[in-house]
Formats: structure tokens, sequence, C-alpha cells
């Protein structure tokens, strides 16, 4: 995640972090605002709720029953002039619009939004009816996750790899042999996993990416650029986990086929 702590060292534009319900964005949020949250730096937050205290972080909680949407809490905190600002959740046109006049002016924004991948976010920008050239001149880096299940460390055992799985493997230019499975105990109530653990695939954007943005070229052209920029997609990390006998195949498949 080395490539996600540089983007959030920048002095201002965007990073989001997407995925679906569940998938640990909240808590990766969390987890930038600690390590940024020093006392010569303002940062303030507009969230739906509030899901933990951060001292030294003014924190403030949308309530849409009295007109305080993320949009108009975003508009409100920008009078104070925080360095470092943080939404919850970009949910339409209107909040992804402040969020890019801020990071223009610049702010430093961290916010989540709902997509499958890294490259569905740039789209889904796209069709909340921003102009390219906007998402191009603020968008930093977006950050996709999932949370998959560990194997159990009571009752996981080394196994072959199966014929399946090597073919899997080779398909993104890994190579296995063993693999780690839990045939499940009274610990991990029979399931063969405990806890979870989550993979990560950082896109940070370049040059050639916003032409291709700019001109309004194809997720195709896109995943094609990130990938000969050696970026490591969802399934990619998951494998890796796979490899040094954290998750299994079978669970990397069933959270990060997406593609």
């Amino acid at each position: 995640l080395n490539r996600f702590l540089e983007q959030i060292e920048k002095p201002n534009g965007i990073v989001l972090i997407s995925g679906p319900t569940g998938s640990g964005k909240s808590s990766t949020l969390y987890a930038a605002l600690n390590k940024l949250n020093k006392e010569e730096v303002n940062i303030i937050t507009v969230e739906d709720p509030v899901e933990y205290q951060l001292e030294g972080v003014n924190q403030i909680q949308v309530n849409p029953n009295v007109g305080l949407t993320f949009a108009a809490g975003l508009r409100s905190i920008l009078r104070q002039d925080p360095d470092i600002v943080m939404v919850g959740e970009i949910r339409d046109r209107e909040t992804v619009e402040i969020a890019i006049r801020a990071s223009l002016t610049g702010h430093l924004v961290l916010s989540t939004i709902h997509t499958n991948d890294s490259i569905a976010t740039i789209t889904r920008m796209l069709d909340m009816g921003v102009e390219p050239f906007l998402v191009t001149s603020s968008l930093n880096a977006v950050v996709a996750q999932r949370l998959i299940r560990r194997v159990c460390r009571d009752c996981g055992r080394e196994m072959d790899a199966s014929t399946r799985e090597v073919e899997i493997f080779a398909k993104r230019g890994i190579t296995i042999e063993k693999v780690m499975r839990g045939p499940g105990c009274a610990v991990c109530n029979m399931t063969g996993y405990r806890g979870r653990i989550a993979i990560h695939e950082v896109l940070v954007l370049n040059d050639e990416m916003r032409e291709v943005i700019n001109r309004g070229g194809s997720s195709a052209e896109l995943r094609e650029i990130a990938t000969k920029n050696k970026t490591v997609f969802l399934m990619d990390d998951g494998l890796l986990k796979v490899k040094q006998g954290i998750t299994t195949t079978e669970e990397v498949l069933r959270v990060a086929l997406i593609e």
C-alpha cells in the first residue's frame, strides 16, 4: 500500500476508496486520517454517521432532516479553511463537484464511492455528469478493496494446488504448487475460515490515463495502461494472499472475480 500512502501525503487532489457495502472502506479512511492527524494539520470530516471519534479532528454528522446533506456539509466546512477534508461518501453529482472544487483550490479530499473496481470509479464519476477534464485535473488515485476470509489457523493444512488452481494462477503470471485449506474445526465452526483481511487495488492516475479520459476513451484502454504500469488488481492481490497461505483460491474468486 505504499502507493496509497504516497497519494495521501500529497497537499491536494482527490483520493477515493471504492467497494461495495461492508468492504472496509470506512476503516481504510480512518486509518488514513490517523496517519495524517498532526497538530498543525486542520482536518474536517462530514460523515453519515460518525463511526469513530478522532481526537483533534472536527467531525460533522450529516442530517438531511435539517438540510445538512453531504454537499451542504462540504460547502460549510470549506469556509473553515481545512487542509484535509474527508467526505463519508460521494453519492451524487453535487457532492462530487464540490469535492473537485475543493481539491482544485488546494485541499486534499478523501472519500468513498460504491463501485466494483478502480476503473469503474472513473466511469461512475463521468456517468454522474462530471466533465472529463475536471476528473483528470482533480483525481489522484482510487483504491478499490474487498474483505476476504482468512484460512483458520487451527485447522489450516498445506495441500497440493489443483490443476485448475495452477491454470488460474498461470493466467496472472504467478506460479503455485502448495495452498492452504481448512477442513473445518470447532474453533471455526467447521467453515475452514476465521477472521478477515483486506485485498486492495491502487490505481494512480498518470498523464497517459488522463489523455484517454479526456478524449472519452474506453475502460479497456485504461486497464491496459494500468496493467503496463504494473498495477496490482484485486484478483492479483487476492491470489498473492493465496500463495502466502492466508486465504483460498475459492474465496478470492468468490469476492474478487469482477473482470
